[in-house]
């Protein structure tokens, strides 16, 4: 099950059903759910934050498109499509909780966060899930509950939190999984990662949803690259075209 519209791209993650094609004109996108444009938007006063909104000289992570601000105990997972020798997205992981973050591009002067977010709950409730809009620290975000199975065979039900936040001519998705998904506490440090993190979005025309490039950054520490199978079911988030959240391609980790 599909969260975004896709084009003809050979993905070889995309293992689920797609929901239609990217739309190729800015205007063509609505809101489907009931909230309002205006109701909908977000004041990106606290960040996340545009590279054309930052001047100082705070470390960060460099990914390409993404600029993330490490912090005390936290982990950085790069999930990596080796056949494509792309990366496909990054997880913040602190404790046993994790924040996955991808960017995309977005139309000039309309968001696409009421759209995706209708999306993902269609997707969730037809595979016999709960999907739930509510108010969020950032904004309107998706409360939802995916049945997933288990190890052993048996279903079980996965508590993942989606938010999103349209900036200029991008779009950032950051799904919360792990005991974050229902604890405020715990979810603060998470959503502070989401808020202090800087999008590069580069001059390149891009359709509305296209991932913007990430790369492996230049790092002393980071370690080699993980093997990680889809039997290993303890710490990811879902991700952009696929809704079994505990399924991952090889990583990188870097400790900070």
């Amino acid at each position: 099950m599909a969260i975004f519209r896709r084009g003809r791209k050979d993905d070889p993650v995309d293992e689920v059903d797609e929901v239609g094609e990217p739309d190729e004109q800015d205007d063509d996108l609505e809101v489907e759910d009931e909230t309002t444009e205006d109701d909908d938007a977000y004041n990106r006063t606290r960040g996340p934050f545009d590279s054309s909104e930052v001047d100082d000289e705070v470390e960060r992570i460099d990914l390409g498109a993404l600029r993330i601000t490490p912090v005390d105990g936290m982990q950085l997972r790069l999930e990596l499509d080796q056949e494509q020798q792309t990366v496909q997205s990054a997880h913040a992981l602190i404790g046993e909780s994790s924040v996955q973050l991808q960017v995309f591009a977005a139309p000039r002067t309309l968001g696409v966060w009421g759209d995706i977010r209708t999306e993902i709950a269609d997707s969730i409730t037809a595979q016999g899930g709960k999907a739930e809009v509510v108010d969020g620290p950032l904004g309107r975000e998706l409360a939802a509950t995916i049945p997933v199975q288990g190890p052993d065979g048996r279903k079980q039900k996965n508590v993942v939190r989606f938010m999103g936040v349209d900036g200029p001519r991008w779009f950032l998705r950051a799904v919360i999984s792990g005991p974050a998904a229902t604890d405020a506490d715990k979810a603060s440090p998470l959503v502070e990662i989401v808020r202090s993190t800087v999008v590069v979005r580069d001059e390149e025309a891009r359709p509305p949803r296209e991932a913007l490039p990430l790369q492996v950054p230049s790092a002393p520490d980071a370690d080699p690259v993980e093997d990680q199978s889809s039997d290993d079911e303890s710490e990811a988030a879902p991700r952009s075209a696929d809704l079994r959240p505990f399924e991952r391609g090889p990583e990188i980790t870097e400790v900070r």
